[in-house]
Parts: C-alpha cells; sequence; structure tokens
C-alpha cells in the first residue's frame, strides 16, 4: 500500500515541487497540500495521512506549533511529521523536534532521501539528514534548556554506547550492521532499548541525547 502524505508549505513553487518527486515514487501518494500552519492541522486531523511534510516557516501556524497540535507531547493518538527546512534557523528546527518532528531534511535533499524520510517516519522510524547532523545537533546542545538531561532508567551497555554514536551521526540502520558488523535485527532491537531507557520516541530524540550529553561532539 501507498505511504499517503500531506505536504505543507506557503511557496507554491516548492509544495508543488515536492508533490510531484513524492507523487513519482511508485509507493507514496500526495493525499492533501496546505499553504499554511493552520490548514495543514485541520487537513491532516481530517485525513489522517500516514507521514506530514511540513515546512518549518509558515504564516498563521508555523511547522513548530503544528507538529506539536499532531504530534506533540501528550497528544493521543500523534502523526509522524517529517520538517523541511532552508537551515538559515537552526533553533526553529530544534524547536520542532522538541515539538514532536520525527525528522528533518534540507530542502535541496534530493528525491532519494526525501522519499526515505518519508518511509522511515510512516515505520516508526525518523531519519536525519547525515550532512547536517554533527553541525545541526551540536548546535542544538549548545542553546539546550538549563534543565539536566534525562538520565537512562538503566546504565546503557557498551554496544548500546556504539549505536548511540553512531545514530547521533546520522547513519542508517543498516550503515550501522555494516559498520559494527552485526545484524540489521541486532541493530533495531538496541535502538529500541536505547529508546526504552532514554524515554526517548524516536531516534531523532536518541540523538538530540547523545549530544545534550556530550557523548557526541560535533
Amino acid at each position: 500500500m501507498s505511504v499517503r502524505v500531506l505536504v505543507a508549505d506557503d511557496q507554491e513553487i516548492v509544495r508543488t515541487g515536492l508533490t510531484m518527486i513524492l507523487n513519482a515514487q511508485p509507493d507514496i501518494e500526495v493525499i492533501g497540500e496546505a499553504g499554511d500552519g493552520r490548514r495543514a492541522v485541520e487537513l491532516a486531523q481530517r485525513l489522517r495521512p500516514d507521514v506530514c511534510l511540513f515546512d518549518i516557516r509558515m504564516p498563521g501556524l508555523d511547522g513548530i506549533e503544528a507538529t506539536r497540535s499532531l504530534a506533540g507531547p501528550g497528544v493521543e493518538d500523534p502523526l509522524p511529521v517529517v520538517v523541511i527546512t532552508t537551515f538559515d534557523l537552526d533553533e526553529y528546527v530544534y524547536a520542532a523536534l522538541r515539538a514532536g518532528a520525527r525528522g528533518f531534511l534540507l530542502k535541496n535533499a534530493g528525491a532519494d532521501l526525501l522519499s526515505q524520510a518519508v518511509h522511515a517516519a510512516a515505520n516508526g522510524d525518523a531519519l536525519i539528514a547525515p550532512s547536517i547532523t554533527a553541525r545541526l545537533l551540536g548546535t542544538f546542545a549548545r542553546t539546550r534548556p538549563a534543565s539536566p538531561p534525562v538520565q537512562p532508567i538503566e546504565a546503557l551497555t557498551y554496544r548500546e554506547e556504539q549505536i548511540l554514536a553512531t545514530v547521533a551521526r546520522g547513519r542508517t540502520n543498516g550503515e550501522i550492521a555494516d559498520e559494527l558488523h552485526i545484524s540489521l535485527s541486532t541493530v533495531k532491537s538496541h535502538i529500541a532499548s536505547l529508546m526504552a531507557k532514554l524515554g526517548a520516541r524516536n531516534r531523532v530524540e536518541i540523538a538530540m541525547w547523545a549530544y545534550e550529553t556530550d557523548r557526541v561532539r560535533p
């Protein structure tokens, strides 16, 4: 079955381009478009897409608030949201991830990475664009809240620490398996364990925690 996507961007030419790229994929279907955040939230709540693809800067209700409305803490049935950005305002992307976004991409990421991010979000995973992971999350770590990072409910194992570092650097599950010479199922098992120990909702939050605790440096 096709992954059903809602696209929201205030620039029509960008919105049209994203829709064309996604609809060109054999297993992705854009079921709605919105030019502002309020409309995006209304459509998302009515259509219940598999993935929402939101620009971070939109009139009326920006991508951060739209994300929080659909995926934030306390939302009973959250929708997967992937944020796209031109990367000119790092702190906005950080706020979007805190609001519950399941991944982020640059607008020039290309069709392959865009498709990967949509599929990852639909599958309950999250994709961090490798090219910007260290710079972006490193910046976020320096602007983190004054409160200390959450402590794991159980100490991380040596292997979990290894996988934590690779996730924070934007590696995919396949790349982690190749790098550490372990099976894909083992990678997924360790990531699930990390999420449970850290109370993280997805691998984006795992990566953010790694930077916030200085386990990985930009």
